[in-house]
């Protein structure tokens, strides 16, 4: 376990990195007598998501009534279209790949995001700004390991006469998993482990595995002791978050209303996004108390 205190000054950092944002106006901005509901989805780092925009809008004067953990992309994408919830975030290349069955990968975070919007406005909703950060698939290293080795992107792997990659037993056959690696980087010395009762960080420590299937904004990688392999070729595409809006709540509320969210969307740093999923996950600390301390340290409230 990552000690409580290292997890708070990462935490405290990740705040400074962000810098301060929003504007000057206090609650009581242009909002509506018409009660807001977000839709989180059932994972940490959506929990978090969906507390930042609830306290920063509500900061404006909206009322908003917030459904955490509402379950899997499919599950709430149905919640958004039959009218239970009016928005909720997503990530970009999952909206593509799950919530409209597309199978054409895209070559940018932007022209993932700009596809998504589109398909999502042929259907009356729309999408408010995507975040900084993207939670996708990645590859790690213990920090020891990449300054032994000289590693920093995935391709660097090739420079080692063989290594133990492992991940769940699907990333060995997915495209976007250790095939996709194989395709995009020419990396052949590997041998595969599955993971079974062991998490990818605990493989690393213990030596089990040399590079470990994680994904990006994991709250072990506050630490500073691993290493995420730059993905120089999006083998694993683009995961940032925007959310996914009722049209008619968005013409209704105007540009206040997004404006205040898309604030706190630009916030989201890799740095930030980590330190708060750890703040939560590890330090056990309420979402709603640090998605809080993150909004008064960027004057979002």
């Amino acid at each position: 376990m990552i000690r409580a205190l290292t997890l708070l000054s990462a935490l405290a950092l990740a705040l400074a990195v962000s810098g301060c944002g929003g504007d000057d106006e206090g609650a009581g901005g242009a909002a509506s007598d018409r009660t807001v509901t977000i839709g989180s989805k059932n994972f940490t780092e959506a929990i978090v998501l969906g507390e930042l925009y609830k306290q920063a809008l509500e900061a404006k004067g909206y009322t908003v009534a917030l459904k955490s953990s509402i379950g899997s992309t499919e599950i709430i994408d149905k919640a958004l279209r039959s009218g239970q919830i009016d928005l909720y975030p997503e990530y970009t290349g999952t909206m593509l790949t799950v919530v409209f069955a597309e199978d054409e990968a895209q070559d940018s975070a932007e022209s993932t995001y700009d596809r998504a919007k589109e398909l999502y406005e042929e259907d009356g909703f729309t999408l408010f700004e995507m975040t900084p950060f993207s939670d996708s698939d990645a590859l790690a290293v213990t920090k020891e390991t990449a300054d032994r080795e000289g590693l920093a992107e995935i391709g660097d792997l090739t420079k080692l006469d063989g290594f133990k990659l492992g991940g769940q037993p699907e990333f060995e056959t997915r495209l976007q998993g250790l095939p996709g690696v194989k395709e995009a980087y020419g990396v052949e010395n590997v041998q595969f482990t599955p993971f079974a009762g062991i998490s990818p960080y605990e493989a690393l420590d213990q030596g089990t595995v040399d590079v470990a299937a994680i994904f990006s904004t994991d709250p072990p990688l506050a630490s500073g002791k691993y290493v995420v392999l730059e993905d120089t070729e999006a083998n694993f595409g683009f995961q940032n978050v925007a959310p996914a809006v009722n049209q008619e709540l968005a013409d209704e509320l105007g540009g206040d209303f997004e404006d205040t969210i898309n604030a706190v969307s630009e916030k989201l740093s890799d740095e930030a996004i980590i330190a708060m999923n750890s703040a939560v996950a590890i330090d056990k600390r309420s979402a709603t108390e640090v998605a809080r301390e993150f909004l008064e340290a960027n004057d979002l409230l």
